[in-house]
């Protein structure tokens, strides 16, 4: 989790379940404080809603292609593919 250098107070009342969600990260050492569980979890939502703008704008994108340009994007990803293959992802 990056550093939060200015902590914002965030008095509200939740649901019994998501308390207990919370508490049991804290308790699972997965995050140090339940503000910091809080944290956490709305970094993960924010990523969940990123990767669906991402994949929304994209299938826009190849959608609003011409047929020369979505050939062009074919052959690209054919040439991608096939220089991957040849790469050994295993050595360093």
């Amino acid at each position: 989790m990056e550093d939060v250098p200015q902590r914002k107070k965030l008095p509200t009342a939740i649901g019994a379940n998501n308390y207990a969600y919370l508490h049991n990260s804290v308790k699972a050492g997965r995050a140090e404080s339940v503000g910091e569980a809080v944290d956490k979890a709305v970094e993960m939502a924010r990523r969940l809603d990123n990767r669906a703008t991402l994949e929304r704008q994209t299938a826009a994108y190849f959608k609003g292609l011409t047929p020369r340009a979505a050939a062009e994007e074919t052959d690209l990803e054919d040439a991608l593919s096939a220089g991957s293959q040849e790469m050994d992802f295993d050595q360093p």
